[in-house]
C-alpha cells in the first residue's frame, strides 16, 4: 500500500524532485513534491517479514504466502520466464490463471519470454495467458499512472497496469508479482559483488546524471551517503535491499493500485537475516538461495538467463529528438539509451501534466 502526503506538509522542489527522480526513479524526499496538487504517493515499506537464514526458510516463506493469499481463488499470478516467479507458480493451485508480458514492435523481433513461461504454466497446471504490450499503452496510461504517484513513471509502470487491469477484469482481487527477489537476495550481482567508493558508485547506480540534462539540478546523494562507511565505501547490498527497494516496490504498488487490485510480492515480505556470501556471487551464483530452490522444484531444468522484465525501449524511443522544455539542456538525449530517454521523457511528460492544471 501507498502512504499520501498531505498538502500541508509538501515542500514544492521541482529541481530537486526532477534530479532525485532521474538519479534514483523516485523522489526521495517524500515531503518534497513538483506540485501541491499532486502530492506524492509513496510506498509504505515492509511491515511483517519472514527472518531468512536458508534457502528452506525462504521456499517455506513463500510457499505459506501463496497458499494464504490463494485460499479464495481470486488471485492470479504474473509469470516471467525467470526463476523468481517460477518458484511460486510452484505453490499457486492447479487451474489457476498465469499472466505474461510480451511487448511488441511492428516489423522488430524483441526480448520474448513467453515461451519459457508457457513452460513453466504447463509444468504447473496453470492457465497461461499472453498481455501484448504496445507502444500505446504508454501513451494511453501513462498520465493516469503520474497523476495518481504524484511523479513521473518507471517504463514498467504502464506494462504492469496493463496486466492489473485485466486480472481485476477478470475477476480477480489479487496478483502475485515476484519483485524483490533480486534486491533482497543478491541478484543485482554487478552491483553487489563489486567493492565500490563512494563516487565509484554513485556514477555506477544513477539512472541519469541530472547535470546532463537539467538547467537547474541537484545532486541527491543521501541514499548513497547513509550506506557508506567512514572509509568512503558504500555496501551496495545494504543500500539495494532498503533504497533500490523502496523504488521497486513503489514501482509496482502506483499501477496496481491505479488499477484498484491488490499487490502480492512474498518476497518482499521475507528478510534476509545472515551475511551476503559475496564469493558465491562473484563466482556466477546471484541470488544462490533462490537458485537453490529452483533447483529443487525443477529438477533437471537449465537456469534461465537472469533477464530483466523485457522492454524494448531502445526501439520504442529510438525517434523521439528528446525535450522541448526550458529546463532541459537541448540536445540532452542524443547519446542515451532507450531507458534513459524514457526518464527523461517521462519527467517531461509529467511537467506537462502539471501545467495542465494550473
Amino acid at each position: 500500500m501507498s502512504q499520501l502526503i498531505t498538502e500541508s506538509d509538501i515542500i514544492v522542489d521541482v529541481p530537486y524532485c526532477a534530479s532525485s527522480f532521474l538519479m534514483h526513479r523516485m523522489i526521495y524526499d517524500g515531503k518534497k513534491a513538483f506540485s501541491k496538487n499532486y502530492p506524492p504517493r509513496l510506498y509504505r515499506g515492509r511491515k511483517n517479514v519472514d527472518m531468512v537464514y536458508t534457502s528452506d526458510d525462504l521456499e517455506k516463506s513463500l510457499k505459506r504466502q501463496i497458499e494464504e493469499s490463494t485460499a479464495d481463488g481470486k488471485t492470479a499470478i504474473a509469470l516471467s520466464g525467470g526463476i523468481d516467479s517460477a518458484i511460486m507458480a510452484r505453490f499457486m493451485p492447479k487451474g489457476s490463471k498465469s499472466y505474461t508480458f510480451k511487448c511488441i514492435v511492428p516489423g522488430k523481433k524483441v526480448e520474448d519470454e513467453t515461451e519459457q513461461a508457457a513452460r513453466y504454466a504447463e509444468e504447473c497446471g496453470l492457465k497461461h495467458e499472453i498481455i501484448e504490450i504496445y507502444w500505446e499503452d504508454a501513451l494511453d496510461y501513462s498520465p493516469l499512472l503520474m497523476t495518481h504517484k504524484g511523479a513521473p513513471i518507471h517504463s514498467i509502470e504502464f506494462q504492469i497496469y496493463k496486466a492489473c487491469a485485466k486480472a481485476k477484469n477478470d475477476g480477480f482481487k489479487r496478483i502475485i508479482f515476484g519483485e524483490s527477489a533480486d534486491n533482497n537476495y543478491g541478484g543485482m550481482s554487478k552491483l553487489v559483488e563489486g567493492i565500490w567508493l563512494f563516487g565509484e558508485y554513485v556514477d555506477r547506480y544513477s539512472y541519469v546524471k541530472p547535470y546532463h540534462v537539467l538547467k537547474d539540478y541537484r545532486m541527491v546523494l543521501e541514499p548513497f551517503i547513509k550506506h557508506t562507511d567512514v572509509k568512503g565505501y558504500v555496501d551496495p547490498h545494504e543500500h539495494c535491499r532498503n533504497e533500490f527497494f523502496r523504488e521497486a516496490m513503489g514501482t509496482y504498488n502506483n499501477p496496481a493500485e491505479t488499477a484498484g487490485i491488490e499487490m502480492i510480492c512474498p518476497y518482499a515480505n521475507t528478510y534476509m537475516a545472515c551475511d551476503m556470501d559475496f564469493e558465491r556471487i562473484r563466482a556466477g551464483e546471484g541470488k544462490y538461495l533462490i537458485r537453490e530452490i529452483f533447483k529443487r522444484l525443477y529438477p533437471g531444468w537449465d537456469m534461465p538467463q537472469k533477464l530483466p522484465m523485457p522492454r524494448p525501449m531502445n526501439e520504442w524511443m529510438a525517434n523521439w529528438q528528446g525535450p522541448l522544455r526550458s529546463e532541459f539542456w537541448p540536445n540532452c538525449t542524443q547519446n542515451m539509451t532507450g531507458d534513459q530517454k524514457w526518464l527523461v521523457w517521462s519527467l517531461e511528460k509529467f511537467l506537462n501534466i502539471i501545467e495542465e492544471k494550473v
